[in-house]
């Protein structure tokens, strides 16, 4: 018996419902009802009459629940009285450094100001981020949802963005339509290699048996667009990242997207703090 199977438990009594109760605590429906099926196991005991829509107790569910709440109850005073520091502990965001550009400051100010709730920030790249949250180094991060290990986590996608080449207007191939092959000849900008989006476009070129010029990878947008000034390179970003449109041009990357959003721990405990936010990036409107 775990804390975060009587929590499961308790939160599916007081909604009548398994699906209801995944919603609230921003788990899969799956692991609530293993956790459910490991108690009855456990303690050799039936605890629910399955209805038709709704979920009702049988005698010794009641029972149980009763001391389930006991044991949660006293669990969440002595955290109260014994954890004050953690209280104040800092949601642990990882983001990538070009992301920043699309959604910070805004978006953790807005939070903060809303909900109160102390946050830090960490430049990964959105396969590093993904890493650390799936060995609960960071809480939750904000990037690439594209990943090949997205069923590990939980997550919520907020916008579908695109690819582009950028270019300085003074580069010979900014004023024409140039096609993919010309392009990525050129000394290619690369985010990070951690980045979920330079593994993408680099396995989309390699797909259509280009090999490209890579140049540099970096993580900052400010390096790269000094570097595009030159007029001798070309970079890949983002669709909606910012730049000086009477300075540089963006070109479409046809046939890939990319999905953009949050992501945390399949299968743990959703702490306060990380359900304020993922419930306020749900609602947020830039």
């Amino acid at each position: 018996m775990t804390l975060t199977q009587l929590t499961y438990f308790c939160e599916v009594c007081r909604c009548h419902s398994i699906t209801r109760a995944a919603e609230v605590l921003y788990v899969s429906q799956p692991t609530i009802s293993t956790a459910l099926r490991d108690l009855e196991k456990e303690f050799h005991c039936r605890l629910f009459i399955h209805g038709r829509n709704r979920l009702s107790l049988t005698e010794e569910g009641a029972d149980f629940y009763e001391e389930a709440r006991r044991i949660l109850r006293e669990t969440e005073l002595l955290k109260n009285h014994f954890s004050r520091e953690e209280k104040e502990k800092p949601l642990r965001i990882g983001i990538p450094p070009m992301l920043s550009t699309i959604f910070l400051p805004r978006l953790t100010e807005a939070f903060e100001a809303s909900c109160h709730v102390p946050i830090r920030l960490y430049e990964y790249g959105s396969l590093r981020a993904g890493e650390l949250v799936a060995r609960e180094e960071l809480d939750v991060a904000l990037g690439n949802l594209d990943m090949y290990n997205l069923e590990i986590f939980q997550y919520h996608q907020m916008r579908e963005d695109s690819y582009v080449f950028c270019l300085s207007r003074r580069h010979p191939l900014a004023a024409g339509k140039a096609d993919l092959s010309a392009l990525s000849r050129e000394p290619l900008l690369l985010f990070n290699t951690d980045s979920m989006s330079t593994e993408t476009v680099l396995s989309m070129l390699r797909a259509r048996g280009i090999t490209p010029n890579v140049k540099m990878y970096c993580s900052q947008l400010l390096t790269v667009l000094d570097y595009l000034k030159s007029g001798d390179a070309a970079a890949v970003l983002y669709q909606s990242m910012p730049v000086d449109e009477k300075e540089f041009v963006k070109i479409p990357i046809p046939g890939i997207t990319c999905k953009i959003g949050i992501l945390w721990k399949k299968g743990v405990f959703v702490q306060e703090n990380l359900q304020q936010f993922i419930h306020f990036v749900k609602e947020y409107r830039e």
